[in-house]
């Protein structure tokens, strides 16, 4: 069976983790829901392009969540979400390509 490509899967993170946790008033959980899709991203970008894959794509995934949070205050919660999603969502989609 084919590996499913981990653009999607990191899109679904960081949107999705922040829709949680603001629908859901819980920040744990979307935090919760962030981490599971970033650890099998990490997974699969390891076993395509080993170690240096998944710590440099893994550390923009962390990168566009913990950039979100400033850029939030400039240009607003779900611009900011959306424009760090573009982001690591293309990174990811480049690595993609490798598989």
């Amino acid at each position: 069976m084919a590996t499913p490509p981990t653009a999607p899967v990191v899109a679904t993170g960081l949107i999705g983790g922040f829709a949680i946790a603001r629908a859901g008033g819980r920040r744990e959980l979307g935090g919760l829901f962030l981490a599971a899709c970033g650890g099998w991203s990490a997974r699969q970008w390891n076993r395509a392009g080993g170690s240096g894959l998944a710590v440099g794509l893994g550390l923009t995934y962390a990168g566009a969540f913990g950039i979100s949070h400033p850029l939030a205050k400039r240009i607003g919660a779900w611009p900011s979400v959306l424009a760090v999603t573009a982001v690591a969502s293309a990174a990811a989609a480049l690595a993609d390509r490798r598989q």
